[in-house]
């Protein structure tokens, strides 16, 4: 395998460093914003299995890769979750992540303890059981709560991502802000964006990150967190002590510091979550790589691409 060079960096200086590999589309959930109640979820005879997720990903992080996020769907409704965190630990890596909806954490928490996987992301819309349940269409609000709780005791490293829709949950940023104090667990507000299911909503639904701030502004003030040049959020720590993040994907993206490339269930990599464009990398031999890379690369867009045309199940988050 080459050594790292210039293949994972493109012309306007942005450095590709960060993986986001989905590992299905499938997920547990319905969630307002993200799918219909009955989608269509590709076959799992079609997803790259653990020995070629692992061959890729060994690749890509001998060329540079230093943090690495498990996506979906809902990544933990794969059998062979365990074993591929297993492969990947044996990595080079800075990071090893995971965002997930924690419906199925809780038992796999005394295992992941031995693991590199030591980051949880977890999407918690609500904190009302009711509200949770118009949102994601599952009655799991405790379940999610409870995972959230024993992760933290077991001493994983956990944000919170909740996503906001302008009449359904922006009354509850408040509450956010007070139980993010309360737990010491930093939260995340996330715009709305406008993909599948969204799109004929997303006008009714879209609270920009500048409005909820300044919604919270009359009862709190914030202080600027420093962000690294690549992070996708605007972090701030709060006059009660909380940690909560902005992440403003559609008023103002963060294309011209993207470090990531994205890894589909397929095993095809891609430049960008709103690009259908990628290349299969299954049988592509190691010395192939550079190359591969660099014109996948290349393709980085530097501002949003306005419409993605796939649901943001099937692309990952």
């Amino acid at each position: 395998m080459p050594a790292l060079d210039d293949h994972m960096v493109d012309k306007h200086g942005r450095r590709m460093r960060k993986l986001r590999i989905s590992l299905l589309d499938a997920c547990n959930l319905r969630c307002l914003y993200c799918m219909p109640e009955r989608p269509v979820f590709m076959p799992q005879k079609d997803w790259a299995s653990t020995k070629e997720l692992t061959h890729i990903t060994r690749n890509l992080v001998a060329l540079g890769i230093e943090e690495i996020r498990l996506t979906g769907g809902e990544p933990l409704m794969r059998r062979d979750f365990l074993e591929i965190v297993d492969e990947l630990s044996t990595l080079p890596i800075k990071k090893l992540g995971l965002t997930t909806n924690a419906l199925l954490l809780a038992p796999y928490l005394p295992l992941l303890q031995h693991t590199k996987l030591q980051q949880l992301n977890i999407s918690l819309d609500s904190l009302n059981t009711e509200n949770f349940m118009r949102i994601t269409r599952r009655d799991a609000f405790k379940t999610v709560m409870d995972a959230i709780f024993t992760a933290k005791t077991l001493g994983f490293a956990i944000k919170i991502n909740t996503v906001i829709m302008k009449g359904v949950n922006d009354h509850e940023l408040p509450a956010f802000v007070e139980w993010s104090a309360a737990h010491d667990i930093p939260v995340r507000f996330l715009e709305v964006m406008n993909i599948g299911v969204m799109r004929s909503q997303f006008q009714k639904r879209f609270l920009s990150a500048f409005d909820m701030k300044t919604m919270l502004a009359a009862d709190y003030q914030f202080s600027r967190l420093n962000d690294k040049s690549d992070s996708t959020s605007r972090n701030f720590r709060v006059s009660n002590g909380a940690e909560i993040g902005f992440i403003t994907s559609e008023s103002n993206p963060f294309c011209t510091g993207c470090s990531r490339l994205r890894l589909t269930p397929k095993g095809q990599i891609r430049p960008c979550l709103f690009m259908e464009e990628g290349i299969d990398l299954k049988s592509l031999a190691p010395e192939d790589y550079p190359t591969a890379l660099a014109s996948i690369i290349a393709m980085k867009p530097t501002r949003r691409i306005p419409h993605q045309p796939q649901p943001m199940y099937q692309i990952g988050g």
